[in-house]
């Protein structure tokens, strides 16, 4: 598991309270979550499964910037204004998956400040990640010689 994954950056009181939150879905193969610049108003923690997430670059397909598993936080920009999708997801195999209602999520950050710290910093430690894992890939598909990144 990767320090971005609930379990792991999230304090068990924080992720009792974040999980009385969510209701199950699920999707199949190939289905699409969300696209790059629509509203971003829910997030799903996957339970099994796998979803990629996708960056659009014109005139190409989209680009597979990372592949999110178990324990995985799907969509960050629910948290932060303008509240729209930075990357897209699909589902690359049946997937099921607890889904947050962004919006409750946000009020109940603001309600409790300590709750809603704790899922600052888990949803800053994601982004982050997932920033480095766009400068990556792209880098990788792009640049003459690469990332450099033997990871």
């Amino acid at each position: 598991m990767t320090t971005t994954t609930m379990s792991a950056a999230l304090e068990p009181v924080y992720r009792e309270r974040l999980m009385r939150l969510p209701h199950e879905v699920s999707f199949e193969a190939g289905s699409r979550l969300f696209e790059e610049g629509r509203r971003a108003d829910r997030f799903w923690i996957v339970r099994t499964g796998t979803v990629a997430l996708d960056l659009h670059v014109p005139g190409r397909r989209p680009a597979l910037v990372e592949t999110l598993g178990p324990g995985e936080l799907v969509g960050w920009s629910w948290h932060f204004r303008p509240y729209l999708w930075h990357l897209g997801a699909e589902a690359l195999s049946p997937v099921r998956a607890w889904e947050f209602d962004a919006g409750t999520v946000r009020a109940v950050c603001a309600a409790e400040p300590e709750f809603g710290r704790a899922v600052a910093v888990w949803v800053g430690r994601v982004v982050a990640q997932r920033l480095h894992a766009s400068r990556v890939r792209l880098l990788d598909l792009y640049a003459p010689y690469g990332s450099g990144d033997p990871t």
